[in-house]
């Protein structure tokens, strides 16, 4: 464990607010561990509103299954995530990222940047259903992390993003090596993983992988189902 995750998991909570936007109780927290204080969020699983398509009580569980994913496929694009006993419960706690807040993510998203063409890759493994731009937390425009993924790994195909720029393009011999080493590595991970998200959908994850491999393009918006989250912002 490396010495941050090891701060997020043993460290002492102390919240000190709320963040009133968000859906599900989302806690502002300081942890304290041997001295040094990290500003982090802390989602408590009670704190969880119920979904029509998603098991109750499993958010957080998602969030740092994210988490694994981004590190196992070196995306690195989830904050350092960890499921831990805090103040309110069981809950995710996940270091906060200070953004630069000079960059206009209304403008920002809709741009052919790297580390965004990072983060649409990643969704569509994770099977993300809900990334808005508020989600892009970005520090810098060469690096940028993504917030909220609760509600990932679905089984059933889901994608929903403000990033479709990359719609249907070929990915690059770097971006297929990647999802090669992941596929292994998710394999070979699958306890820990499970430990997070059920069989089927991991299973679900494996298979994802597996059709980029197959495709070797993005994914393109359904007709099926709304491509973009509401409200996008």
């Amino acid at each position: 464990m490396s010495t941050l995750l090891q701060h997020l998991s043993l460290g002492d909570l102390e919240v000190t607010g709320r963040l009133v936007d968000a859906s599900n109780a989302t806690l502002y927290a300081n942890c304290s561990f041997k001295e040094r204080l990290i500003p982090v969020i802390y989602k408590p699983v009670a704190g969880e509103r119920p979904l029509w398509d998603f098991p109750d009580g499993n958010l957080a569980q998602r969030e740092v299954a994210a988490f694994l994913i981004s590190e196992l496929g070196e995306f690195k694009v989830v904050p350092p995530t960890v499921l831990r006993e805090g103040p309110f419960g069981v809950g995710m706690v996940q270091q906060w990222i200070d953004i630069d807040e000079s960059i206009d993510l209304a403008l920002f998203y809709k741009t052919d940047n790297a580390e965004l063409r990072k983060m649409a890759l990643f969704d569509a493994v994770v099977n993300n259903t809900d990334r808005k731009i508020g989600h892009l937390l970005p520090i810098s425009e060469s690096e940028v992390f993504g917030c909220d993924h609760g509600v990932t790994f679905h089984e059933d195909d889901k994608l929903r993003t403000v990033l479709w720029q990359w719609s249907d393009q070929p990915l690059s011999d770097s971006e297929i090596e990647r999802l090669q080493k992941l596929e292994l590595l998710t394999q070979k991970n699958s306890q820990q993983l499970l430990k997070l998200i059920t069989q089927s959908e991991f299973e679900a994850l494996l298979a994802r992988i597996n059709r980029l491999l197959i495709d070797r393009i993005f994914p393109s918006p359904s007709e099926e189902w709304p491509a973009v989250p509401w409200p996008p912002f």
